[in-house]
């Protein structure tokens, strides 16, 4: 499995992404968050990912290739559990959370890419 997880900042805030992450993984309220809109960025990527078997509500795999995906929200956080998902296909997650301003934070490095961190 690899984790990508996602959030975004209200202005003028930047916090401690490790802790940050901690936090959200135990779906705690993080102060200086933004409240993200949950259900038109699951819309997007139903949309996006219409060619693969949604097996529930958050969860989609690959019919016809490899990976699967399961994603598990907070009202400031998408986290999305990939499991043998191609780096194709984790890019254009990651792509499609940045749509909505809300940048990758991998645990696995553990870096955050956003304009911040560079």
């Amino acid at each position: 499995m690899y984790e990508l997880l996602f959030w975004r900042y209200l202005d003028e805030i930047y916090l401690n992404n490790q802790e940050v992450y901690e936090a959200l993984l135990e779906k705690k309220e993080v102060e200086g968050l933004e409240i993200i809109p949950i259900q038109i960025i699951l819309n997007r990527i139903s949309s996006v990912f219409s060619e693969w078997e949604k097996v529930d509500e958050n969860s989609w795999q690959n019919n016809t290739g490899k990976g699967a995906f399961q994603i598990i929200t907070t009202p400031q956080s998408i986290k999305i559990d990939c499991y043998g998902t191609e780096g194709k296909t984790m890019n254009k997650l990651v792509d499609l959370l940045e749509e909505f301003k809300c940048p990758l934070y991998d645990p696995q490095v553990p870096e955050r890419y956003d304009e911040m961190s560079e």
